[in-house]
C-alpha cells in the first residue's frame, strides 16, 4: 500500500474512534443518577417487599444487622440483600439460626441478616437490596 492510503485509513479510523467516544459520552449524560442512601428506621417498599433497617449488631466474624421486612411469601428468601464493603460483595448466612431471617414473608417479621465478615478488611459497609428493577442502599455504621 501507499503512504498516502494508510494515512488516509489512519485519519478515517480516529474519526471513527472520535465518534464511539461522542456517543459514549452521551450515553453517560443520559444515564439516571445513582440510588440515593435510605435512612436507618426509615419504612421503605423495594419492588412488593416492606424493609425498615435498625442498625448493626457487631461481631468479630458476623455482622447483624437489625431489619423488619414482610409484605409477600418469596422462596428465595433473603437472597436479594448483599453487604458490600470497600473489597467485598457478601451475601447473607441462609442456614436458620435463633434470630436470623432466613425468609420474607408476607406478615412483617423482625430478625438479623447475618454476614460472615471475618476476611473483610475494610470498616466501610452498605447493605444493598435489589428486586427487580428496584434497589435501595442503606450506609451503615462504621466498626
Amino acid at each position: 500500500m501507499k503512504t498516502r492510503t494508510l494515512l488516509l485509513l489512519s485519519v478515517v479510523m480516529a474519526l471513527a474512534i472520535l465518534m464511539a467516544g461522542g456517543v459514549f459520552l452521551v450515553q453517560l449524560a443520559n444515564e439516571q443518577a445513582a440510588v440515593e442512601p435510605t435512612p436507618l428506621g426509615q419504612v421503605t417498599e423495594v419492588g412488593d417487599v416492606s424493609v425498615t433497617v435498625f442498625g448493626v449488631v457487631d461481631g468479630t466474624e458476623v455482622l447483624g444487622i437489625d431489619v423488619e421486612l414482610g409484605g409477600v411469601d418469596d422462596i428465595d428468601g433473603v437472597e436479594s440483600f448483599r453487604l458490600v464493603t470497600g473489597d467485598q460483595s457478601l451475601v447473607p448466612e441462609s442456614a436458620p439460626a435463633d434470630g436470623r431471617c432466613t425468609e420474607i414473608t408476607e406478615e412483617v417479621q423482625q430478625c438479623l441478616i447475618e454476614f460472615d465478615v471475618s476476611a473483610v478488611e475494610t470498616s466501610s459497609r452498605f447493605l444493598v437490596m435489589r428486586r427487580g428493577d428496584e434497589q435501595r442502599n442503606w450506609v451503615l455504621p462504621d466498626r
